[in-house]
């Protein structure tokens, strides 16, 4: 990987992973098309998330620790599980699950036959429509306070579909929240609690596979994560203002055009899928 590489796909990273037009599809669609590689490969796009979510950590890095340890006094029975912060340590566990045990599961498939454009496609067009439904005809009347076992496990659901390139993991699982009945800001703000652990295990457990276990590119892989840092701390930013008064209908609109373009060089042969 080249340096011009490293610094366009870390800023790639960290302009679309908060917002609901998926940055894996982003990844790849700039690889193919002007990289002629896989827009560095899963290995290096679940490391290169790493970055992204240290903008989450650092961003929420109050309620991050006011959760864990919460979460922690529960566990050896200091304060009640029925706490709110303790309450949110348990609730992001349980939708963690999903993801863990279908990524494990498929990972081959997600790393092989998913990272296909014709898919990559196809899903940024179908969670165009499903977003646009779910933002259309959500009631937001649910806060984080009426989060519970069942919604933070349907959660998870929702995330686990982002295992799809084109999907985006932001867009699923806000789409599924606004669905059970959630505001934007508080499906948005569980879906970055959720990705947390999902995004950072995996992340780690793919660093052995990145370079071939080689030295080489490791300064290439440590610039792109720095600026999908810088990146997406500056996109969450300004996404949590925002979703407060506006709806994702630009997202959609986006979405569907890109779906467009890519069907578009993929029928002319100027990308390969």
């Amino acid at each position: 990987m080249t340096w011009i590489e490293a610094i366009v796909l870390g800023i790639v990273q960290g302009l679309t992973e908060f917002i609901p037009i998926s940055s894996s599809a982003h990844q790849l669609i700039v690889g193919r098309l002007f990289f002629d590689n896989d827009g560095g490969g899963s290995a290096f796009t679940a490391v290169n998330q790493l970055g992204t979510e240290t903008a989450v950590i650092v961003y929420f890095w109050q309620d991050i620790v006011r959760i864990i340890r919460q979460w922690a006094l529960s566990v050896v029975g200091k304060v009640p599980k029925s706490d709110p912060d303790a309450r949110m340590g348990w609730l992001v566990i349980v939708g963690t699950i999903p993801i863990g045990i279908l990524g494990l599961v498929f990972k081959n498939v997600i790393e092989g036959p998913l990272r296909n454009l014709w898919i990559t496609a196809s899903m940024l067009a179908l969670f165009a429509i499903v977003i646009a439904v779910a933002d259309s005809t959500a009631k937001q009347r649910k806060t984080l306070d009426d989060l519970d076992t069942k919604d933070g496990l349907r959660f998870g659901l929702w995330q686990a579909l982002a295992l799809i390139p084109g999907v985006s993991r932001s867009g699923g699982t806000i789409a599924g929240g606004l669905f059970m009945g959630y505001t934007r800001e508080s499906a948005a703000r569980y879906s970055f609690l959720l990705a947390i652990p999902a995004v950072v295990l995996s992340g780690l457990f793919q660093l052995k596979d990145v370079s071939d276990g080689s030295s080489d590119g490791w300064g290439q892989i440590a610039v792109a994560t720095v600026l999908a840092f810088a990146v997406g701390y500056a996109v969450i930013a300004w996404l949590m203002r925002y979703i407060s008064s506006h709806t994702f209908r630009p997202f959609v609109y986006y979405r569907l055009a890109l779906a467009a373009v890519l069907f578009g060089l993929l029928i002319s042969g100027q990308i390969a899928a």
